[in-house]
C-alpha cells in the first residue's frame, strides 16, 4: 500500500505486498537544454503577445467597445483581417511552444525541468493574457449581467438579461442572443462572487472583465498548486502533470483569456481532493490493506475540510460533484473495503455536500433556483456534443423519410439515453475504485470525460474536466501524447473572436495565410536553436557513429 503524505507511511505497509522501491528522482536540464527552454518560452510568449494584440481587434469585444476611441489601441479594431492573423499565427506559435516544451517533462527522461521552471513558464505565457479583452468567448458578460440581475435583488434563476435589465441595457447587448432570455445556470457561491463584482464596479465592463478573471486565476492558482502534491501521490510524475494540465493552451485560451468559470470550478475540485488526502493513506488499484492503519491526527478533519472545498466548487458549477464520489470510494477503502465502509462514507459525502450547498443557498439569499437551471446549457445545439448531433440526424432523417419534422423529441430522446448511460458508466467506474481494479483518480478523470462526451452540450474547454484530473494520475507517454495531441487540435479549432465574422467570410483565408507566414518566418528565425532540431542533430550523429563502428 502506497501512502500519501503520511509519516510512517512504510511501516504501515501492507505485509502481503512488497514494498515498492522509490523512484528515481530525474537531474536537472543541463546547459545546452536550459538555453533550449529559454528559446521555448520565449517563442511562446511571443505566441502570447501576439494572441493579446489580437484581442484588441479579433477579441470577444464588448459592443460599446472602449478601445475604439484609443490612440494606436484603437487601430486594431479597424483591421480585422490583420488582428485575426495575429491571433492564428499566436494561437498556433502557443501550441507549437507547449508541445516542444513537453519534451523537457517527459515521463521517464534522465533530465527533467524543475516544477519552479514550469511554473515560470506558464507566468510568461499567462501574463500577456490577463489584462486584455475577453477571447475565444462572450460568456463572462453574461457572467457580469446576472452579477448585476442579483445585485438588483432579482431572481437570476428565474430571468434572464434581457427580461430583467431590459434589451437596452448595454450588458444585455454584449451577450449572444441565444443566452440573453436564459436564466442563469451557475451555482450560488459563484452568483455571488459575480453580485459583489458588480456592486463594486456598477457598470464599467472593463473592471468587471479584470475581476472575473482575477477570480479565474484564483481556480487556476489552485490548479497549479493541486497538482503536482496529486500526481506525486498517485505515482504520476509532477512537472509532466503540471504540463499537461495547468501549462495546456486549453487553460491559456479558455480559463484565462475566456475567463470561463471552470477554472474555479475545477481549482477547487483539484484543491478538495488535495486537502482531503493530505493524511489519508492512498491504497494503489491491486492492493488491500490486512487490517487498516489506525487514524492520524487531523486525518478527519482535513478530510471534511477537502469535501468542503469539493462542494464548493460544486457551488460553483455542478460538474465538480463527481470528485465527492470517488473521494468517497478512497475513504472507504481506506476504512476497510466492505460495502458497509462504502455506504457509511457515501452518507458521510452526502452530508457534508448537502450541508455546505444548503448554507451557500441560504445566505446568498439565492435560494435552491439553481436546481431547476441546470439544463440550461443543453439549448445550445451542436454537432459538437454526439447525443445532440445523434438527435439532431436523426430529426432531418425523418424529415427527408415524410415522416415529419420531429427533431426536437428526437434530441430529447437522444440526450435522455446519452444521461442514463453516462451515469451506469460513472457508477460502474466508481465500483470498479472501491474493488481496487481502477484508481480513483483516473476513475474520476473518465468519468467526467463521460459526462462531457454523452452530455447536451460540447465546448473545447470542457475537455479540461477530465484532462486535468488524469494528468494527475497517469503517467503513461502513450496517453500523454493522445492527449496533447487532441488539446492541440481542440486549441486551434476555435477562432479567437467568440462570434461570428459578421458575413467578411473572405478575412477568415487572408487571416489564416497571413498567420501561416508569420509562424513560418518566426520558425526560421529559431530553427537552430529550437529543441527539435537538437534531437533530431544528436540522433543523426548517433546513427552516423553507429555505422562507423
Amino acid at each position: 500500500m502506497v501512502t500519501g503524505g503520511l509519516r510512517g507511511g512504510a511501516a504501515q505497509r501492507s505485509r502481503s505486498v512488497p514494498a515498492t522501491p522509490p523512484p528515481v528522482e530525474p537531474e536537472a536540464l543541463n546547459g545546452q537544454e536550459r538555453r533550449q527552454l529559454t528559446v521555448v518560452r520565449r517563442y511562446g510568449t511571443l505566441g502570447a503577445l501576439l494572441l493579446a494584440v489580437a484581442s484588441l481587434g479579433a477579441g470577444a469585444a464588448p459592443v460599446y467597445n472602449p478601445v475604439t476611441g484609443v490612440p494606436v489601441l484603437g487601430l486594431f479594431a479597424r483591421m480585422p483581417t490583420v488582428a485575426l492573423a495575429c491571433g492564428f499565427a499566436g494561437m498556433a506559435i502557443i501550441v507549437i511552444s507547449w508541445l516542444l516544451l513537453g519534451r523537457f517533462a517527459r515521463p521517464g527522461r534522465e533530465r527533467l525541468m524543475s516544477k519552479s521552471q514550469m511554473d515560470r513558464t506558464l507566468i510568461m505565457w499567462a501574463t500577456p493574457l490577463a489584462l486584455i479583452p475577453p477571447l475565444f468567448s462572450r460568456d463572462v458578460y453574461s457572467y457580469i449581467a446576472q452579477g448585476k440581475i442579483t445585485a438588483r435583488g432579482i431572481d437570476p434563476y428565474l430571468l434572464g438579461a434581457a427580461q430583467a435589465l431590459g434589451l437596452a441595457d448595454p450588458l444585455t447587448r454584449d451577450i449572444p442572443n441565444m443566452w440573453k432570455e436564459t436564466p442563469a445556470p451557475y451555482g450560488p457561491l459563484f452568483l455571488q462572487c459575480a453580485r459583489w463584482f458588480s456592486e463594486i464596479t456598477s457598470d464599467s465592463v472593463v473592471v468587471s472583465v479584470l475581476l472575473h478573471r482575477g477570480l479565474e486565476l484564483l481556480g487556476v492558482a489552485m490548479i497549479v498548486w493541486a497538482l503536482p502534491r496529486l500526481a506525486k501521490r498517485f505515482g504520476a510524475q509532477p512537472v509532466s502533470a503540471l504540463w499537461l494540465g495547468a501549462v495546456n493552451p486549453l487553460v491559456l485560451f479558455h480559463l484565462i483569456a475566456g475567463a470561463h468559470n471552470e477554472a474555479l470550478m475545477i481549482g477547487f475540485m483539484m484543491a478538495g481532493l488535495e486537502l482531503a488526502l493530505r493524511h489519508v493513506p492512498v491504497t494503489r488499484p491491486g492492493e488491500k490493506p490486512d487490517k487498516p492503519p489506525p487514524w492520524q491526527r487531523g486525518e478527519l478533519l482535513w478530510l471534511i475540510i477537502g469535501a468542503v472545498v469539493i462542494t464548493l466548487g460544486a457551488a460553483v458549477k455542478i460538474s465538480a460533484m463527481p470528485a465527492l464520489g470517488f473521494l468517497g470510494v478512497i475513504v472507504a477503502r481506506r476504512w476497510g473495503a466492505t460495502f458497509a465502509h462504502l455506504v457509511k462514507a457515501a452518507a458521510f459525502m452526502i452530508a457534508i455536500s448537502a450541508t455546505v450547498l444548503v448554507t451557500a443557498s441560504l445566505v446568498t439569499g439565492l435560494g435552491f433556483g439553481w436546481t431547476g437551471q441546470l439544463g440550461t446549457p443543453g439549448l445550445v445545439r451542436s454537432w459538437m456534443a454526439p447525443v445532440t448531433g445523434v438527435g439532431m440526424l436523426s430529426g432531418q432523417l425523418g424529415v427527408l423519410l415524410q415522416l415529419g419534422n420531429h427533431t426536437d423529441a428526437a434530441i430529447d430522446v437522444a440526450r435522455l439515453i446519452g444521461m442514463a448511460l453516462a451515469a451506469a458508466i460513472c457508477v460502474r467506474l466508481l465500483w470498479r475504485s472501491f474493488r481496487g481494479r481502477l484508481d480513483p483518480m483516473i476513475g474520476l478523470g473518465l468519468a467526467l470525460g463521460v459526462v462531457v462526451a454523452l452530455g447536451a452540450t460540447v465546448l473545447p474547454w470542457y475537455l479540461l474536466w477530465a484532462v486535468i484530473p488524469l494528468s494527475a494520475a497517469v503517467g503513461d507517454n502513450r496517453f500523454r501524447t493522445v492527449a496533447a495531441g487532441v488539446c492541440a487540435f481542440i486549441a486551434l479549432a476555435q477562432p479567437p473572436t467568440g462570434s461570428g465574422f459578421l458575413g467578411h467570410a473572405f478575412v477568415l483565408p487572408q487571416a489564416y495565410l497571413g498567420a501561416a507566414v508569420v509562424v513560418a518566418l518566426s520558425l526560421l528565425v529559431v530553427n537552430r536553436t529550437l529543441p527539435i532540431r537538437r534531437r533530431k542533430a544528436a540522433q543523426g550523429d548517433a546513427d552516423r557513429l553507429s555505422v562507423r563502428e
